[in-house]
């Protein structure tokens, strides 16, 4: 019979020595799961954010299709339609013809429709406006600096605000 194999490779004189630290791959692990967690931590926050329904309405300037400048501080004194939409937006189709309405009844008794595309390609923007004849002022939000501020989740959105410059109502499809 032959003798069993010494599996204990190492004596006490070459044990290794003990490990400090992440060694470069762990490291990077790491990083990851921060980062992920940041991205989870920072989503979930805005999840529990809700748009505005009361109180000052965000001061904002938009630059409509035609050139013009407009800002919220500009229309005071005046009842503001604050309207959310996009051309890739199926619920706004529907939509787009009752604000056009809507402003032809009441655009000379001082209510104001301001149409705000979000995150839209120009030139579908511009196709939309003309498909429904859309006369109100509409921009683009293309850095959706305004979206952000009245944090909107999609559209299409509305903000109702008073003559005051507050929000009246929120309303979403």
């Amino acid at each position: 019979m032959t003798a069993a194999p010494d599996f204990n490779l190492l004596d006490d004189e070459t044990e290794r020595p003990p490990r400090r630290g992440f060694s470069p791959g762990s490291a990077v692990v790491l990083v990851g799961i921060l980062v992920m967690a940041a991205v989870v931590g920072l989503a979930l926050a805005r999840q529990k954010q809700t748009q505005p329904s009361a109180g000052a309405a965000p001061e904002f300037t938009l630059t409509t299709f035609d050139g013009d400048t407009l800002s919220l501080s500009d229309l005071r004194g005046q009842v503001v339609v604050l309207n959310f939409w996009a051309s890739w937006c199926r619920p706004c189709y529907e939509e787009a013809p009752l604000l056009q309405s809507v402003w032809e009844r009441y655009q000379d008794r001082g209510v104001v429709i301001v149409g705000v595309a979000y995150a839209d390609v120009e030139g579908s923007s511009r196709a939309f406006i003309d498909q429904f004849g859309l006369t109100f002022p509409n921009g683009a939000d293309s850095q959706t600096r305004i979206s952000d501020a009245y944090n909107i989740s999609g559209v299409p959105e509305t903000f109702i605000i008073d003559q005051e410059g507050n929000i009246a109502r929120f309303i979403y499809a």
